[in-house]
């Protein structure tokens, strides 16, 4: 009898930490388009395309060194001002593409500082939500994307993010590229029972780092799979309306291991 008692208890108090976490149900199907780097394409073919299909984005903008000027390869911010006024997040991603785990705390700042100022300097809404350069963290990083009031940080993994189980700090994502069309398709299938699934794509294409680019037509092939297959497609400050963050930060220990080893 005791056994059953504990037992009973411990669902109460997982069950009571998973309505407290997911504020409403989480429905199959949801997708979460993120964008690295401000490649040029992203206004030029990005944008009108998911206008047109009427998806949700986050675009997470740097001034990548030394060739941001170069309107050809990345956006200018009279441009990422467009994306916003077309109703995307804009968000942070550094300054320079910096590798913030090899970051002080202060240089940590000084890198974020930058993105909020530009916005801020545009109307741009402050940036609430992070994504690794290169995907490098460590520990210390989460402290300090805390003590800047971020939301949401978005890494790698290739995985499903469940709310549940995965820190705020520590959003897994499936990355695009030429030639992993089958994967792709095959992680969007896992948006279901509470999974949520986030891809991370660069330039459409990506003309300086062709390595993670995504051709024009396969980015459409996309597009059109999740408008036929009815799926909600969202930025990730959009994840806020079914997720208790300050809870789920509470509640759910940071596993490092898991977010580095993939």
């Amino acid at each position: 009898m005791k056994s059953i008692c504990s037992l009973l208890v411990l669902l109460c108090i997982v069950s009571c930490g998973t309505s407290q976490i997911v504020k409403k149900e989480l429905p199959d199907k949801l997708v979460v388009l993120t964008f690295d780097d401000a490649p040029a394409s992203q206004y030029s073919v990005v944008a009108p395309l998911l206008k047109e299909y009427g998806f949700g984005a986050t675009f997470f903008v740097c001034e990548f060194p030394p060739n941001q000027k170069d309107s050809t390869l990345y956006m200018n911010w009279r441009q990422i001002k467009t994306l916003d006024n077309m109703g995307f997040e804009i968000a942070n991603h550094t300054h320079t593409h910096a590798n913030v785990s090899k970051l002080s705390h202060t240089e940590f700042n000084t890198e974020l500082t930058y993105i909020e100022n530009k916005c801020d300097s545009l109307g741009i809404s402050k940036p609430n939500n992070f994504a690794y350069p290169g995907y490098g963290l460590n520990a210390q990083v989460l402290d300090y994307l805390q003590d800047k009031k971020y939301v949401f940080a978005r890494a790698g993994g290739s995985r499903p993010y469940d709310p549940l189980i995965d820190h705020p700090f520590l959003i897994p994502s499936w990355a695009t590229d030429a030639d992993n069309k089958t994967e792709i398709i095959t992680a969007l299938e896992k948006a279901e029972k509470g999974k949520i699934i986030v891809l991370t794509l660069h330039g459409v294409p990506d003309i300086e780092h062709p390595w993670v680019t995504t051709p024009p037509e396969l980015f459409k092939e996309y597009l059109e799979y999740l408008k036929l297959h009815k799926y909600n497609v969202i930025s990730l400050i959009d994840l806020q309306r079914y997720i208790d963050v300050a809870e789920a930060k509470k509640r759910i220990t940071p596993d490092l291991d898991k977010t580095l080893k993939n």
